[in-house]
């Protein structure tokens, strides 16, 4: 149990504060420890303090370069100690992906800045948190880290919603996700984005690998150069930027498109039709939870690459498994699931190079 919590208390980077002061000027007023400038600016972008809609996001997440970011925004009461500020931001960077846990945090770090007006009182906090995993205050509410299992953060989202809003083109995700393939996300308001995006690697839970989601997402050219997989975007002109993507999905209008040079490998057949009934039926099942349905393409998942083994070999140099391609071929799958099955080896490694 202590190691357990030792490398939690290890997974925190930094702790930052942003500052909207009465003339509208936003400052990046305090971190602890130093951060880069170009996170600094990354994080400023990010925080809705600067963004010129004048929305209010109270939470919003995502990564750049393996760095995870969390930002709680809250306006500041006239009966606040800070005459001076009318919004403030609280940032924390970390190592892993957990939405609830940092949006807790944050929001206890937010009453504590509103009280004492000075970061010395965050920055207490902070260190208890990072250094025993727990931190107690009474006017402020507790905080204890390993009451936020990172497995409840892969299931907080629902396939269900998905499912229920895109039905058999659910299957493309899938497809898309299995072969590695890039995806953007577009809706105007981030919270569609976040909470759609969040959901999209338990389509391969088999994985696990939550590394592959960007979030939140600007037209800017450094957070363009450190994409991955499933990336959010709340700026419309990203449709017209095929460069980025395989699959586009316009949240807001509920369409999937393919983008041309992804076509062929996204080819579908029979297998794919067989894999977008089962996911439609197990999410529209009212018996089944979110994570039944996981756990339902988890096994179809599974079976795919079952039927992949008979067609693999231990490469000559004795390491990993590689495809015997005529091996493939003689099976006569139906074209499209051949081309799957080629693409998925290519996606997980397992072409000769």
């Amino acid at each position: 149990m202590a190691a357990a919590e030792a490398t939690d208390t290890q997974l925190m980077l930094g702790v930052g504060l942003i500052e909207k002061d009465t003339n509208g000027e936003v400052l990046w007023v305090w971190c602890y420890p130093s951060t880069t400038a170009a996170l600094r600016n990354l994080l400023l972008r990010k925080c809705c303090l600067t963004d010129e809609s004048k929305l209010l996001h109270p939470f919003v997440f995502g990564q750049y370069r393996r760095t995870w970011f969390y930002i709680t925004t809250t306006e500041v009461p006239d009966s606040s100690v800070l005459q001076k500020v009318t919004h403030f931001s609280i940032v924390l960077t970390a190592k892993d992906f957990n939405p609830e846990k940092y949006a807790a945090f944050t929001r206890i770090l937010c009453r504590m800045y509103l009280k004492h007006g000075s970061p010395v009182k965050m920055m207490e906090s902070y260190i208890a948190v990072l250094t025993k995993g727990i931190c107690q205050s009474e006017e402020n509410g507790s905080f204890l880290s390993k009451d936020f299992d990172v497995r409840k953060a892969y299931l907080a989202g629902s396939i269900k919603d998905i499912v229920s809003q895109f039905g058999m083109e659910t299957v493309i995700l899938h497809t898309a996700l299995m072969l590695k393939k890039r995806i953007v996300i577009y809706h105007p308001k981030i919270e569609a984005v976040q909470e759609f995006t969040r959901t999209l690697p338990a389509l391969v839970w088999h994985r696990q690998d939550w590394t592959i989601l960007h979030s939140y997402v600007h037209l800017s050219a450094d957070e363009l150069e450190a994409l991955q997989m499933c990336t959010g975007f709340v700026d419309l002109e990203v449709n017209n930027r095929p460069d980025l993507y395989d699959v586009f999905v316009n949240l807001a209008d509920s369409e999937i498109s393919i983008a041309p040079l992804a076509k062929e490998a996204m080819t579908m057949g029979k297998l794919h039709k067989e894999i977008g009934q089962l996911i439609v039926q197990s999410a529209e099942d009212p018996e089944k939870s979110d994570s039944q349905v996981i756990q339902d393409i988890a096994l179809k998942t599974k079976e795919i690459f079952t039927n992949l083994a008979p067609f693999s070999e231990v490469s000559n140099d004795g390491g990993k498994r590689v495809l015997n391609l005529e091996a493939l071929k003689q099976k006569r799958f139906p074209p499209a699931t051949e081309n799957y099955l080629y693409h998925l080896a290519a996606a997980e490694q397992m072409l000769k190079i």
